[in-house]
């Protein structure tokens, strides 16, 4: 495994929202109340972009259907239609002055 760099901790702060593609792998690193998560970028209901997404005590709610997520592990926590899958996210790597993730060699 290696280390891919993503921000330097002095960029981050609440409200930071930035995309990142690494090959196929697409993700959306944010911070909100002092805590940065990895998540993927579209909602695993309908692939409604998350980059304008309302975040609220860990919770994230995607704006299409209000679907909503716990930030720390991605369960889906409410369903306005059918459910879906959980929202796929990473852990973080804090390496340094850097946070990023840890990628297969």
């Amino acid at each position: 495994m290696r280390f891919q760099p993503l921000e330097k901790l002095i960029n981050l702060h609440d409200g930071y929202r930035r995309h990142f593609r690494f090959d196929a792998l697409a993700l959306l690193l944010l911070q909100d109340q002092g805590e940065v998560y990895l998540i993927e970028p579209r909602c695993p209901h309908r692939e409604h972009p998350l980059e304008n997404a309302r975040i609220e005590h860990g919770m994230l709610e995607c704006p299409l259907h209000h679907y909503r997520f716990a930030l720390t592990d991605g369960r889906l926590l409410r369903a306005s239609e059918e459910s879906c899958r959980n929202l796929k996210t990473w852990a973080l790597v804090y390496e340094g002055n850097e946070v990023g993730l840890l990628l297969p060699d």
